[in-house]
C-alpha cells in the first residue's frame, strides 16, 4: 500500500523513475542489548536472537519473493550490518554486494565502545534533532552532519543503479535519515520520533519527481501468528514514547 509521497528533488540527481530503495534495519546486536555505544570500535555483531530475526526475514524473502528483482545489496561497514547481510544475501539470489562507511550508524567520536550509562555521565544525551550541530561526544558527528552524510550515500546507491530495486542492510538512523531527507521533514527531524523494528524493512520508490514511501517498518515476519510468542519482536525503549522536559534521552 502506497503511503505519502515525498518532496521534489533536487536537479543535481538524476534519478530513474521506478528506482526502487529498500533499508532493513540489521538484527538486534549485542551492543542493544548491552547498551553500548557501537560505533567501529564498540559494535561485536549480532546477538543469537539477532540472526534469528534476521533469518526470519530471509525466509519470509524466499517464500514470498517479494524482494525477487533486486540486483544489488549494500551494507555499512559496521559488524552488525555486514553480518546482517550475509544472512540476506542468499534469499536475495544474484545480487551484488558491497559495503560502505557512508551508510554507517552515526559516528559517536570518543563514546565509542563506552556504556550509555557512561556515555551519558561524560557527556550528556540528546535525542536526534535536539541540539543537531553537538556532535554525541568529541570527534563525533553532530546530526546535521549524519544526516548529510547518510543522504549523500543513500543517492550514491540509487545513481549506480538507475530503474534497479537496491536493498540496503543498515541501521535505524539510516533509515530515520531517509525519512527525515526524503520526505523534507522541518528540525532536522527533531519534531518527529521513529523506532524501526530490528530485521525491518523501509521501502521507498522513486515516481520521476519524488520519492515514495511505499511502506515503513514491515516486521510481519518477526511475529508472523500474530499471538506475540515468538520472542523476536522488542518492545520499543520508553524514550520513543515518553518524554520528560529537562530529561535526556538515549539517541
Amino acid at each position: 500500500m502506497t503511503i505519502a509521497p515525498g518532496r521534489a528533488i533536487a536537479p543535481e540527481h538524476q534519478i530513474a523513475p521506478g528506482t526502487r530503495l529498500v533499508i532493513i534495519r540489521h538484527g538486534e546486536a549485542v551492543s542493544n542489548a548491552e547498551d553500548l555505544v557501537a560505533g567501529h570500535l564498540g559494535c561485536t555483531g549480532l546477538t543469537q536472537r539477532g540472526r534469528r530475526q534476521v533469518k526470519a526475514l530471509a525466509e519470509r524473502l524466499e517464500q514470498t519473493g517479494e524482494l525477487a528483482s533486486a540486483t544489488a545489496l549494500y551494507s555499512s561497514v559496521l559488524r552488525r550490518a555486514v553480518e546482517t547481510a550475509e544472512i540476506l544475501r542468499p534469499s536475495l539470489g544474484e545480487v551484488t554486494y558491497e559495503a560502505q562507511c557512508m551508510l554507517c550508524e552515526r559516528h559517536p567520536g570518543e563514546a565509542d565502545g563506552l556504556s550509555w550509562a557512561e556515555c551519558d555521565k561524560r557527556y550528556g544525551r540528546r535525542l536526534p534533532g535536539d541540539d543537531p550541530e553537538r556532535p554525541l561526544s568529541p570527534g563525533g558527528e553532530t546530526w546535521i552532519e549524519f544526516l548529510d552524510r547518510v543522504e549523500e550515500g543513500l543517492y550514491s546507491v540509487v545513481d549506480a543503479h538507475p530503474g534497479e530495486l537496491v536493498v540496503i542492510a543498515g541501521h535505524g538512523g539510516v533509515v530515520d535519515a531517509s525519512l527525515i531527507r526524503f520526505l523534507g521533514l522541518p528540525a532536522n527531524g527533531g519534531l518527529a520520533r521513529f523506532f524501526p523494528d530490528n530485521a525491518s524493512m523501509t521501502e521507498w520508490a522513486f515516481t520521476g519527481a519524488r520519492w515514495w514511501l511505499v511502506r515503513f517498518n514491515d516486521a510481519a515476519h518477526l511475529d508472523p501468528q500474530g499471538r506475540g510468542d515468538q520472542g523476536l519482536r522488542i518492545t520499543a525503549p520508553l524514550w520513543v514514547s515518553q518524554e520528560t522536559p529537562g530529561v535526556t534521552a538515549l539517541v
